[in-house]
């Protein structure tokens, strides 16, 4: 079958059965060459990318593929990145893990390697959410560290994200440094291995007691917690590494009643009862929607492998649970946090929060009604990170932050989305509404007569290939070139444009440049607050489009009839630009 595969492919994987691996990988490359020329291909036609946040790809062998080889040279590389910005200082690493096939050998494998050139290594016990490997880093005096996951992809994949020494994921300029370093190791042969396994220390319970009690230090209202201790909550760690803390720290907040999907509290990295372990999906929730019903649950909650993201649901009133998108659960705790902080006497003017610039503006709303300041950022938690650096330097104190897609983050002890403690402030909130004589559910429409009725949508256009990749970047082009004047009958009165900077106002021709780092994002705004965003996907071949609209809600007796005219709008926008 040799005839019938790329002569690049078969010299790649021939290196492999030439070079030092082991004779199972060896076994596996032999038999896809006879018997599997497309998975041969696909196994070797490139290197797999160790792009900005990382690595993550398919499970098998290869050059295009995670295995032990491909993380053993991405954190060579990472490793002698560390040597070269430290020089002369002690290295100190954290290194953690999902529940993902193969999670707990690629991060013995990180370990090892870090210890064999000579860094301090803290390597988890077993597996541990993402938020403690970021809290590891700074708790520990880390100067960078490793989490192995694919967060929320499908079964087949794994990842590995690297993180710097304030405990956030790497920017700018470490991450394109990083990357011209693991570009430099081209054969296994120049892993340090073996070596120095002392330096390697297990972390275990004693050091999730110290995240726990930083968690539990962020509760707003314990007193209504302690009134509704037993206020029912179902909780699901979809097959992940949020079983670990998750229920610890509801109880460590408080809460006595807490019931788990028990078919989901089983670690197992085939995710065997989701077609996705995405809690972003209605479709993954079932179950835990299910044991809401059979229990008469207060509130909902899931999170994803890695326990970042987290899904919120709450009951209607009519029998059903609604799973609140990330733009109500991110406005929902920007509410709760400012209220209890302003009710406590904690605000004097230098709290902020912080929200990715495809998130709801209905957040900003709320957080500028307590005072505060409100910072956008790109979107990815490392940006969030970035502004919480940048501000705790002139004294300004973070107290809260989250983006669209079902991130949110509390505190400032941990610089990535933290769905541990995001689970138990969604239940003390739940208690403290309570505790006021209404729930989270008529809170949320009780805030869109407030500050407006915020609704939000989102378009994926898919465009594989190559001549996909040049019609999204035409597509850019084409928006760049000539943006839309109206939207549904509003005038489009500011352009941003992300990639060179600046903003555009329509009506006057007058141009200001936007303070936010450059990427290829362009906004449309409107006169009636419409906002769309389109940017292209970083990992995918994908273009996005978000849509948010607002209008005024007199009274919640208008709530449907307001909510199917925004839904309209919606709709109306995409078949104005060609998306339906």
């Amino acid at each position: 079958m040799n005839q019938h595969i790329d002569e690049n492919v078969l010299k790649k994987a021939q290196l492999w059965l030439d070079g030092n691996y082991d004779e199972q990988t060896k076994e596996q490359i032999r038999n896809l060459m006879e018997n599997d020329p497309k998975e041969l291909s696909e196994s070797f036609y490139q290197d797999l990318e160790f792009g900005t946040g990382g690595l993550r790809g398919i499970l098998g062998v290869g050059t295009n593929r995670m295995n032990v080889y491909t993380v053993g040279m991405a954190t060579q590389g990472l490793a002698n990145y560390l040597k070269k910005c430290f020089e002369g200082e002690e290295i100190k690493v954290a290194v953690s893990h999902d529940s993902r096939h193969m999670s707990r050998e690629f991060a013995e494998r990180t370990a090892d390697i870090f210890a064999s050139n000579g860094f301090k290594v803290y390597l988890f016990d077993s597996l541990r959410p993402t938020p403690e490997l970021s809290f590891a880093i700074r708790e520990l005096g880390c100067k960078s560290g490793v989490m192995v996951t694919a967060s929320h992809n499908p079964k087949e994949y794994n990842g590995y994200k690297a993180y710097w020494d304030d405990g956030s994921q790497v920017i700018a300029p470490h991450d394109q440094n990083i990357i011209d370093e693991v570009a430099k190791i081209t054969s296994v042969d120049q892993i340090e291995l073996g070596k120095n396994s002392e330096n390697i220390e297990i972390i275990g319970e004693e050091f999730d007691k110290i995240y726990l009690d930083k968690v539990a230090s962020l509760s707003l209202s314990p007193e209504a917690v302690a009134k509704y201790h037993d206020m029912k909550i179902v909780y699901s760690p979809m097959h992940g590494c949020g079983h670990r803390l998750v229920p610890a720290s509801l109880a460590r907040f408080g809460f006595t009643n807490v019931s788990v999907v028990k078919e989901q509290a089983v670690i197992d990295g085939s995710f065997p009862t989701v077609a996705s372990p995405n809690p972003e999906e209605p479709a993954t929730m079932r179950m835990a929607f299910e044991q809401g019903i059979r229990e008469g649950a207060e509130i909902v909650m899931a999170t994803d492998p890695d326990a970042d993201r987290v899904g919120i649901a709450l009951p209607d009133g009519k029998g059903n649970y609604v799973l609140l998108n990330g733009n109500q659960t991110c406005v929902l705790f920007t509410y709760y946090i400012c209220r209890r902080w302003k009710e406590l006497g904690r605000l004097d003017g230098h709290q902020y929060i912080v929200k990715t610039i495809v998130t709801s503006e209905m957040m900003r709303d709320v957080a500028e009604s307590f005072g505060l300041k409100c910072f956008d950022c790109l979107t990815g938690f490392k940006n969030i990170a970035k502004i919480i650096r940048q501000q705790e330097a002139l004294g300004e104190q973070y107290i809260g932050g989250g983006e669209e897609s079902f991130g949110y983050l509390a505190e400032d002890f941990v610089r990535d989305k933290d769905a541990v403690s995001a689970c138990s402030l969604a239940a003390e909130a739940a208690a403290w509404a309570k505790s006021i004589g209404t729930t989270l559910y008529d809170l949320m429409q009780e805030l869109y007569v407030e500050y407006g009725f915020y609704k939000e949508g989102l378009v994926s256009v898919v465009r594989k290939g190559q001549e996909g990749q040049q019609e999204i970047k035409q597509m850019m082009v084409n928006y760049r070139q000539n943006p839309p004047r109206m939207i549904c009958g509003s005038l489009v009165v500011k352009v941003r444009d992300y990639q060179s900077r600046e903003e555009l106002d329509m009506t006057t021709a007058k141009v200001t440049p936007i303070n936010i780092d450059r990427s290829n994002v362009l906004q449309f705004l409107t006169a009636d607050k419409t906002i769309i965003s389109v940017r292209p996907s970083g990992t995918e071949p994908k273009i996005k489009f978000y849509f948010g609209v607002c209008e005024p809600l007199a009274s919640l007796a208008d709530y449907d009839a307001t909510a199917a005219k925004l839904d309209a709008k919606i709709e109306q926008m995409k078949k104005e630009l060609n998306l339906i």
